[in-house]
């Protein structure tokens, strides 16, 4: 990108637990010494996976480690939609005057579990988690929005009723789809060629094959 002065800028998103990747700190490293059209975002909502912030670094925050790169960084709260706005809109700016990469956390919370298997309750304080209900971002930003006038009481409702018919009749569309895609293509389009777990995984998936209609 910048080689061929176009203008553009790389977004490079990860979570919390990324940052204690090694190429996290090649990527730092490597694109201020460029001076590469690069804004980094770490999402940190504070778990990666049952491991908190405080077990990955002893930093006071995950922008304080951008610093030891030289690079501009910036704390945001990922629960404001317009500060995000803002401290994304400024990055860029910066990225295409020339000025270098930029590093934003946005600090945040995982709501939910990790995954399927995951159990949140065994090792996180769900009290904690309650109280981030509070902070919703759709739910604030449609606070500050009718607060400003632009968004009244009975416009949210008939735009959420909207989006719920929508996504309903998309969803009802893509599962009355016929053919269904077979089980065995789930394993395909990943690498060009099947890596031996993807094998293993569609050899286990063949032995339990989906229910009728599924």
């Amino acid at each position: 990108m910048k080689l061929r002065k176009t203008g553009a800028v790389c977004a490079a998103y990860m979570g919390d637990g990324a940052t204690s990747e090694n190429d996290f700190h090649t990527s730092l490293d490597m694109a201020k010494r460029f001076q590469l059209p690069v804004v980094f975002v770490c999402q940190n909502n504070q778990w990666a996976i049952s491991v908190p912030v405080s077990g990955q670094t002893r930093a006071a925050n995950i922008a304080a480690r951008a610093k030891a790169f030289a690079l501009r960084s910036r704390r945001v709260d990922g629960n404001d939609v317009l500060a995000c706005y803002v401290a994304m809109r400024d990055a860029v700016a910066s990225a295409r005057s020339g000025e270098g990469p930029t590093f934003l956390e946005m600090l945040t919370y995982r709501m939910g579990a990790h995954s399927t298997s995951d159990d949140p309750s065994r090792y996180r304080d769900e009290s904690v988690t309650e109280a981030w209900k509070d902070k919703d971002p759709l739910t604030r930003f449609r606070l500050y929005m009718g607060h400003e006038g632009v968004l009244s009481a009975e416009a949210a409702e008939e735009l959420e009723a909207t989006l719920a018919a929508e996504i309903r009749a998309t969803l009802a569309e893509v599962e009355a789809a016929d053919p269904m895609p077979p089980l065995e293509s789930l394993f395909d389009d990943v690498f060009a060629e099947r890596t031996w777990f993807l094998r293993e995984q569609a050899e286990d998936a063949a032995k339990y094959p989906l229910p009728a209609g599924h």
